[in-house]
């Protein structure tokens, strides 16, 4: 699950590297990214839905913070910090925090600078759908992976039309999984501090750090 909340983000941060297919969906894509890029921060809210057979298995919310290659990113019961380098991992559940340096190909699979090899490595985009989503006029986007080994069979991105951020997420898994985020607040107006993207054990004096590195 970690993972597919993260994809979220990484959509944000490399949309100009979907190099193929539709130009008017590049277009759309690029001015979505601009929302980022004339940023110094944001701020996501969303909900989270995995099925299969169209059968809900879980159902979370969660809030996302993005600046440059740094995230943080809290559920109900994980809490991730990346500062670009190092990361942690808070399980709730049981009160500890994993702390490691992800490789190339660790990232590639877990976080937003992680996907970003996979985008560069090619999407095709399909023309865009006008479509209504969430109550909201958008554009949806389906990207289809030129890599075969990719996880996802597709990615189908909805872009609101009056403000060009994402609205929702939809992607199939290849092993039948489909998971949905819709993006229920999305704020470029904020001025993250680097700090905001690393665990503070002084804030979390009882856990249990267990250092991978």
């Amino acid at each position: 699950m970690k993972k597919v909340l993260l994809t979220l983000i990484t959509i944000i941060i490399s949309l100009p590297h979907f190099a193929q297919g539709s130009s008017q969906s590049r277009n759309i894509l690029d001015k979505a990214y601009a929302n980022y890029e004339n940023s110094k921060g944001i701020k996501i809210e969303f909900s989270f839905a995995a099925s299969e057979n169209k059968t809900v298995h879980m159902q979370q919310t969660g809030v996302a913070m993005v600046k440059g290659n740094k995230f943080k990113v809290e559920t109900k019961d994980i809490e991730t910090w990346y500062d670009g380098k190092t990361q942690w991992i808070l399980l709730k559940e049981y009160n500890e925090v994993n702390i490691s340096e992800p490789s190339i190909e660790e990232v590639a699979s877990i976080s937003p600078t992680a996907l970003l090899g996979m985008y560069k490595s090619g999407y095709t985009l399909s023309e865009p759908i006008n479509s209504k989503v969430n109550g909201k006029d958008a554009s949806a986007i389906t990207l289809t992976p030129t890599n075969s080994k990719s996880d996802f069979k597709q990615i189908t991105v909805a872009i609101d039309k009056s403000n060009q951020t994402i609205v929702q997420v939809l992607l199939t898994l290849k092993n039948g999984v489909d998971n949905k985020i819709d993006i229920t607040s999305y704020n470029t107006n904020y001025n993250f501090n680097d700090a905001d993207f690393v665990f503070n054990k002084t804030k979390h004096p009882d856990v249990e750090v267990i250092d991978l590195r």
